[in-house]
């Protein structure tokens, strides 16, 4: 929802006083009606269940009006307070009348005919008008065809019931037909309407159903004398949750509230208490029991047949409904898992598990933290966060507006989060395999960039050289024919010079030796090599026969470029070499009691290469000054057997 349209929810102003009239006009209609039916002490019939229906929907809908009416004056919460002191004041008029009836000196008057009149107008309004009015948006013609439509039918409904004596048939049947009209186009709305106005309309449209149907058994006869008010019963515990759920869920008219899941949860467990009565009492009236144990054995056994398998679907739903896929953990996994099959990278991987936790859940939001920085996102949060934490960060989640998490949602939110951590464990591979191909592509870079100033600086200004001694010869040939030959002995010598420089290079970026004898034959010949130009290496080498060769293609690396290091910058006149494998991991010393290391010494070409290289292989290094002199630079890499 963008910017606009909050800041005009939010800009509404409520009634603060008429709302506190509201309820408590109400609730004290409730009250008065309930001490005055207790006084009066009647007999059990169809009245008694209406009455209990609107002391029900006294004290319900004036809680829903004065919450609404307090935060924003508008229809809807008009409408609903009508309703209240509409089916308090019936319910007050019903046990006034019963009072009066076995305490004849008490007054009747106009009080007796407002239990059939005074709570038609608010409580038809609740499902003919109301679901057409809970909206944001300005309202377009069918939405005012549906009001005035919906308030004609209520006059109708007022007028035929109260001043003739025409069939039922002919005022109940336009209230359901327009019922399910309004229901109908609710419906609408929760699937083909905006996005920011379908939260909530789910319930709305079947609360306003279950509104409209209760109507039906007041035009059929023959219909069992408890269902009709049980029906009316269960629809007016669930309907005023319906209401709250598409106002808080949409926040309209600035309405910011908190509404406990369970809540939500306890008022459709007194609806599915309310359907399990009315099974039960319908059964119960078609089987005949009369005065038989075996007959009332059939009936009890036949109820619990019909109401077990209703309560359990219905739980399943309201479950499902409430807490989403999370009130089946198990199966909001396998749904999560096939994630890991279809996702094209790690990211979006994560951002799927996002947002199939949210619709899972019926979040507001969700993020996936590691450290300080989100790297998935599902959703805008606009209340308050919950944070799960996880082994390398965070699963931080908000409920929809108008509602907290449960305890139920908190520990499907803690077993799903294992489904995080290991998309969490997929990205941080997938980035350590990034990480080990970019330094293997640099140092593959850092090579080629030493062949190419080995052949630049040195073997291509030598061979240019030659070439030009050999034009010398020549043009020394037919003059003086000693001094060519002397030229072409010189030249003879630079060329040997330079096929010991490319066997030398050659040998340094992988000797043969290696391959063929291994890591501490390579080392031999490399000190040999070295002791042969004057610079002795002393090699200590304890390394187990069955090293892989990867490991050892990284450890001659950084010994031969230490050791050159050592030859170049130290001063000194050789370095020690100690090598030694345990198993686990193979230690790389070298130690030269050169000059050591300068403040003002900067790593360079070689430095950085023995620094690839052992992260290439998963292991560390580091560059000291030595115990007293000199240099030391200590490898260890982890053990990788063949």
């Amino acid at each position: 929802m963008n910017d606009a349209s909050t800041t005009e929810k939010a800009a509404g102003t409520g009634a603060p006083v008429p709302a506190a009239i509201v309820a408590v006009t109400s609730w004290l209609l409730a009250a008065a009606a309930v001490v005055v039916f207790v006084a009066a002490r009647p007999g059990l019939d169809s009245n008694q269940l209406f009455f209990l229906v609107d002391v029900v929907g006294a004290a319900v809908y004036g809680t829903v009006a004065g919450v609404v009416l307090a935060r924003r004056v508008h229809p809807v919460p008009i409408l609903l307070g009508v309703a209240s002191i509409g089916v308090g004041t019936a319910a007050l008029s019903y046990s006034w009348t019963e009072l009066a009836s076995v305490r004849p000196e008490l007054p009747l008057g106009f009080i007796a005919p407002l239990q059939n009149t005074a709570w038609i107008p608010g409580t038809l309004a609740l499902f003919l008008v109301v679901p057409w009015l809970i909206r944001d948006q300005a309202t377009d013609t069918v939405t005012r065809i549906g009001v005035v439509t919906g308030t004609a039918v209520t006059m109708w409904f007022f007028w035929a019931r109260t001043y003739t004596e025409i069939q039922d048939i002919w005022f109940v049947g336009p209230v359901v037909a327009a019922g399910f009209a309004t229901a109908g186009h609710v419906a609408w709305r929760w699937r083909r309407g905006p996005v920011d106005e379908r939260a909530g309309m789910g319930w709305l449209a079947l609360g306003s159903a279950l509104m409209a149907a209760a109507y039906i058994p007041l035009a059929v006869p023959g219909v069992p004398w408890m269902l009709t008010p049980l029906l009316h019963l269960a629809t007016q515990a669930f309907y005023p949750v319906a209401i709250l759920a598409v106002v808080l869920r949409q926040r309209l008219w600035g309405l910011d509230l908190a509404v406990s899941r369970a809540a939500l949860a306890g008022s459709l467990a007194a609806v599915l208490a309310a359907g399990y009565v009315v099974v039960a009492v319908a059964v119960s009236l078609i089987l005949p029991t009369d005065n038989s144990v075996v007959a009332q054995a059939v009936a009890a056994t036949a109820v619990a047949l019909a109401v077990q398998p209703v309560r359990s679907s219905l739980t399943h739903r309201v479950h499902r409904l409430v807490y989403g896929d999370g009130a089946d953990p198990a199966r909001a996994v396998r749904i999560l898992g096939r994630h890991f099959a279809g996702a094209e990278s790690p990211e979006v991987l994560l951002g799927e598990l996002a947002a199939g936790i949210g619709a899972a859940l019926r979040l507001e939001s969700v993020a996936v933290r590691r450290g300080n920085e989100v790297i998935a996102r599902w959703g805008e949060p606009s209340g308050p966060v919950e944070e799960v934490p996880l082994r390398d960060g965070a699963l931080a989640v908000t409920a929809p507006p108008g509602e907290t998490l449960g305890t139920r949602s908190r520990g499907a939110l803690s077993e799903l989060a294992s489904v995080i951590e290991a998309g969490l464990v997929v990205l941080r591979s997938a980035e350590e395999l990034e990480t080990a191909r970019r330094r293997l592509t640099d140092a593959r870079l850092e090579e080629r960039r030493t062949i190419r100033r080995e052949l630049h600086d040195g073997l291509g200004p030598s061979l240019a050289g030659v070439r030009l001694g050999l034009q010398g010869a020549r043009n020394l040939i037919d003059t003086d024919s000693a001094a060519a030959g002397d030229l072409v002995d010189e030249l003879l010598r630079e060329l040997d010079r330079q096929v010991d420089g490319v066997r030398e290079l050659s040998r340094d970026l992988l000797p043969p030796v290696l391959d063929e004898l291994g890591l501490t034959p390579a080392l031999s010949e490399l000190a040999a090599n070295h002791a042969r130009g004057g610079f002795h290496v002393e090699l200590d080498a304890d390394i187990p026969a069955d090293m892989a060769e990867p490991l050892a293609v990284a450890a001659y690396g950084i010994a031969s470029e230490a050791i050159l290091n050592a030859r170049r910058h130290s001063g000194a006149g050789g370095c020690r070499v100690r090598i030694a494998g345990d198993g686990n991991v193979l230690a790389l010393d070298i130690f030269d009691e050169g000059t050591g290391l300068g403040s003002d010494t900067r790593a360079g070409v070689g430095t950085q290469s023995m620094r690839e290289r052992a992260r290439g292989a998963g292991g560390t290094l580091r560059i000291d000054s030595g115990e007293y002199r000199g240099t030391v630079v200590r490898a260890r890499l982890p053990w990788c057997g063949r």
